[in-house]
């Protein structure tokens, strides 16, 4: 029996048998954790955290619930149940959450709940009333996904996840709007600090929600932008990184067919709503294959296939 008055015996201690975890946190992905992490927007997907919509999105007041028209729950289940489909014809693992018994009625856009890094994610705090608490559930999700949480936005700090996007895999472009406040940017920038990684601040121009809104990224080389709402410095930091940027065709294929409003699979590979055909031919005219759902139901709601999506995995670069 080993002298209990020496503890340096013993491994709980750091005598013989104590063990170090020295693996660094992004090698034990796909072993103690799941499979995460992005350090792209264009990288093949491979997985993916998804709500299923259901009788919570029916209201009475859809401008109370940030919804621009009442919406049919059974018809945009269906719709989603398609963009579950077309993710799994990709390949892509889709995680779909347990909702609570409750669910509030924006649950569904996935997207603003988090954003994701190579070594986990950084958990949103939604900026407003009708959203608080969504988070919560998010956290569920993506702890039975296998996902660490590097941090939960804090203080007054409001974040949306549909606010963030990398441009490579050491630098992020964080827009500053109705949706994410400067306290939560300035969290951010700590948690990509310590990950090696740069982040550039835009602001975001009145009447708009999300940057994710008025940008996509398709390739490593490639972004699509909506003119008229783009920052000059997040134009200037893509063309800084090698990207050529174009803009989008056709305005009103934008508003009322969330036309911009996609996931990219991988390089030059969109999954977009169906029915924007100007801007579908702009997509496959810069060599990009496009996939399409349909979304008109879901899109009631104020979101479609981008903001539904949250993205867990991608190819590292």
């Amino acid at each position: 029996m080993a002298d209990r008055s020496n503890p340096l015996q013993h491994a709980a201690y750091g005598g013989p048998g104590w063990q170090p975890r020295v693996r660094h946190l992004r090698d034990e992905a796909n072993g103690i954790w799941g499979i995460f992490g992005i350090d792209s927007e264009y990288g093949t997907l491979r997985s993916v955290l998804l709500h299923r919509p259901g009788p919570e999105i029916v209201s009475d007041d859809p401008n109370g619930a940030q919804m621009l028209d009442r919406v049919d729950a059974d018809r945009a289940g269906r719709q989603h149940d398609a963009i579950v489909e077309a993710y799994r014809a990709n390949g892509t693992e889709v995680h779909l959450i347990e909702p609570p018994p409750a669910p509030q009625p924006n649950q569904m856009f996935m997207a603003d709940l988090f954003a994701m890094t190579p070594e986990g994610a950084i958990l949103a705090r939604p900026a407003s009333e009708v959203r608080a608490g969504e988070e919560r559930v998010a956290a569920v999700g993506l702890a039975a996904a296998g996902v660490p949480i590097l941090r939960s936005i804090s203080g007054t700090g409001t974040f949306e996840g549909a606010d963030l996007m990398w441009l490579s895999s050491t630098h992020v472009l964080v827009g500053r709007g109705l949706r994410t406040n400067t306290e939560a940017i300035d969290q951010i920038v700590d948690v990509m600090a310590a990950i090696g990684v740069t982040t550039t601040r835009v602001d975001l121009p009145i009447g708009t929600m999300h940057l994710m809104g008025m940008l996509r990224i398709l390739d490593r080389d490639l972004a699509v932008a909506w003119p008229t709402r783009l920052a000059v410095a997040a134009v200037e930091a893509l063309r800084d990184e090698g990207y050529e940027v174009h803009y989008l065709p056709d305005l009103d294929e934008a508003i009322g067919g969330f036309a911009l409003n996609g996931v990219t699979l991988g390089p030059r590979r969109f999954l977009m709503a169906e029915g924007n055909l100007v801007t579908q031919a702009f997509y496959e005219a810069l060599g990009v294959t496009c996939s399409t759902v349909e979304v008109d139901e879901l899109a009631k709601a104020s979101g479609a296939i981008g903001c539904l999506t949250g993205v867990v995995a991608r190819d590292l670069a």
